[in-house]
């Protein structure tokens, strides 16, 4: 299975012209795809719908979008944008195959003062993928400060172990007439997680190098896919400085359960892509 993850900033590229068909073309051929800084209501694209609008650009594949950060919008001059307009600000997956459910699990925030921070958090899919079922996240951490994306991973760590025992979005289906989803141990987490490989915050979810023997993948705690194939090489990136691309920094990233790492066979980071600042992180998968 090919998944592929993009920061999209909202539809504008690195040119800053918004167009989803481009986004969509460099995303041919992925079978499961995580989408950050997805919107509706945000008066910067017209209000678009994108969760919406890029559904229709995958004809063959079921979505979900998940919104933590949801405000009311005002009504405009002419009655545009119509009343009951949100600005919604969240993550998305498309995938070829039934996503039996979904929830967004909010991760943990801090009040600012002045500058922005959004409610940030991670899509769950319950997908069903050939020969066993996976759960797949989209996520977006918090893009100002350290101490505040080390609380998201380690809140984001606890919910993946704690899956098996929470039963995601329902248990006990049956009381509704409705068969009970699998809870398949194994994950991918993918997504704009802004930090640099070998921070802080990445050694809090991806657990730190030992002197003698590395890092040792183990369950419990996620594995790199880049790192674990040696995808990554002096000036690594995978968002650029739309206003001086000498400006480079590789914060988009996918982590796989422990019971994954014998499954990976490729990754890459596609820096042909011009539809946002952002580029896709590619990672095929034999499940």
């Amino acid at each position: 299975m090919k998944f592929a993850s993009y920061n999209i900033q909202y539809g504008f590229g690195l040119d800053g012209i918004y167009d989803l068909g481009r986004i969509a073309d460099s995303l041919e051929g992925a079978d499961v795809i995580a989408l950050q800084e997805v919107t509706r209501g945000y008066e910067k694209n017209d209000f678009a719908d994108m969760p919406a609008d890029l559904a229709a650009l995958f004809p063959d594949h079921f979505w979900v979008y998940g919104a933590p950060c949801d405000l009311h919008v005002d009504v405009g001059e002419g009655g545009f944008p119509p009343r009951g307009t949100r600005f919604q600000f969240g993550n998305m997956i498309l995938s070829r195959f039934p996503i039996l459910s979904t929830r967004t699990i909010l991760l943990p925030r801090s009040r600012t003062v002045s500058k922005l921070n959004l409610q940030r958090g991670a899509t769950e899919a319950l997908i069903d993928s050939p020969g066993r079922p996976l759960r797949v996240y989209s996520l977006h951490l918090d893009h100002v400060w350290l101490d505040e994306r080390i609380a998201q991973m380690r809140h984001l760590n606890e919910r993946l172990n704690a899956f098996p025992f929470e039963g995601g979005a329902i248990t006990g289906a049956a009381e509704l007439g409705m068969e009970e989803p699998p809870l398949p141990e194994d994950y991918v987490v993918m997504g704009d997680f802004n930090m640099v490989p070998e921070s802080p915050e990445y050694c809090t979810l991806a657990g730190s190098k030992d002197g003698y023997y590395g890092r040792v993948p183990r369950i419990g705690t996620p594995v790199d896919a880049l790192a674990a194939l040696d995808g990554y090489h002096p000036g690594s990136y995978s968002w650029m400085d739309p206003g001086d691309h000498g400006k480079r920094m590789h914060l988009d990233y996918c982590f796989v359960s422990g019971g994954l790492t014998g499954s990976l066979k490729a990754a890459r980071v596609d820096t042909d892509s011009v539809g946002s600042d952002h580029f896709p992180v590619w990672v095929e998968i034999e499940v």
